[in-house]
């Protein structure tokens, strides 16, 4: 079982960044594709963006896709999430995840293992 610990959120201006960082202990998490989600108040959990463990194939929610990047280091068991241009509505928690097997997913079931969550709060 993989464990992630999220950090990284804060508070910034719109158009601001932040790049939140998830690093995994125990069993390494290079064969596993990885995710972040993101929870806002009174919403449920939605995907953000995710990539793969063999080819490292990206997706993105349609409303970050261009503002945000997710990269990974296998060597330090790291996944990152670049947020430029942040906006109002980015405003959440947000949660990595690891997936079961190598291939990029948008559904939260598909994740086996969860960050404990960051906060992202930007100011309007």
């Amino acid at each position: 079982q993989v464990q992630l610990v999220d950090s990284g959120g804060g508070l910034v201006q719109a158009g601001g960044s932040l790049r939140l960082s998830c690093a995994a202990s125990g069993r390494t998490f290079s064969e596993n594709a990885l995710g972040w989600f993101r929870q806002a108040p009174g919403k449920e959990r939605e995907f953000v963006a995710a990539i793969g463990s063999i080819d490292s194939n990206t997706a993105y929610l349609n409303s970050v896709e261009g503002r945000f990047t997710i990269s990974r280091d296998n060597a330090k068991n790291t996944v990152y999430l670049q947020m430029n241009s942040l906006k109002h509505e980015d405003t959440a928690i947000y949660y990595c995840a690891a997936s079961q097997g190598p291939r990029v997913s948008v559904f939260p079931e598909e994740y086996r293992s969860w960050g404990q969550g960051t906060q992202v709060t930007v100011s309007s």
